[in-house]
């Protein structure tokens, strides 16, 4: 259950003000049809994290206990930096014409552009942090849709009103923590 709830609330404090929420704000503006975005979303961030949840499980066979607690501790600690630095949609993201319909086109854009971004990551650390697979990616996932969901139907009413910055700040807070829980061992 602590998997579960660590990687919801990571990823959904780590999302705000993150390209792929600017990318379901982008997508709601220009199609206006919530359900397709969102569920669009949904299958790609399941695909995504996915596959970044085996990568992290992979990892916790390969490093040994000790080298894989400096390695946690030193990328969550990155990642504190990296949450500090805000993130911009590329205008080529967003230009993509709707070829493959509106679910369709949300689904590869948003597999795309979590390729690499700091959830994904995240969801790398957090398979290789807890021995719970299903537990991280359906957090991560959530995570995902609780930041993302409300920007397609809501919009930018939305974004107006969240201070981006403290977000962020809190995100990195929480990043630190768990990055020094686990220099110190602390299972």
């Amino acid at each position: 259950m602590e998997a579960l709830l660590v990687s919801t609330s990571i990823v959904a404090l780590a999302e705000m003000g993150d390209k792929t929420q600017l990318l379901a704000l982008v997508l709601a503006a220009r199609f206006r049809r919530p359900w397709p975005i969102v569920l669009g979303i949904l299958v790609a961030t399941l695909a995504n994290h996915a596959l970044a949840g085996a990568a992290g499980a992979w990892i916790t066979t390969v490093l040994g206990p000790d080298v894989l607690r400096w390695v946690l501790g030193g990328s969550f600690l990155a990642m504190a930096a990296w949450m500090l630095v805000p993130d911009k949609l590329d205008e080529d993201e967003a230009a993509t014409a709707p070829r493959f319909g509106v679910f369709g086109t949300t689904v590869l854009a948003f597999f795309l552009a979590e390729m690499g971004d700091k959830t994904q990551i995240a969801t790398v650390m957090l398979a290789a942090r807890y021995d719970a697979y299903f537990w991280v990616v359906a957090g991560t996932t959530l995570g995902m849709m609780l930041a993302n969901a409300p920007v397609v139907w809501l919009g930018d009413r939305i974004t107006r009103r969240v201070p981006i910055q403290l977000v962020h700040r809190v995100s990195a807070a929480i990043f630190v923590a768990l990055g020094v829980l686990a220099l110190v061992g602390w299972h």
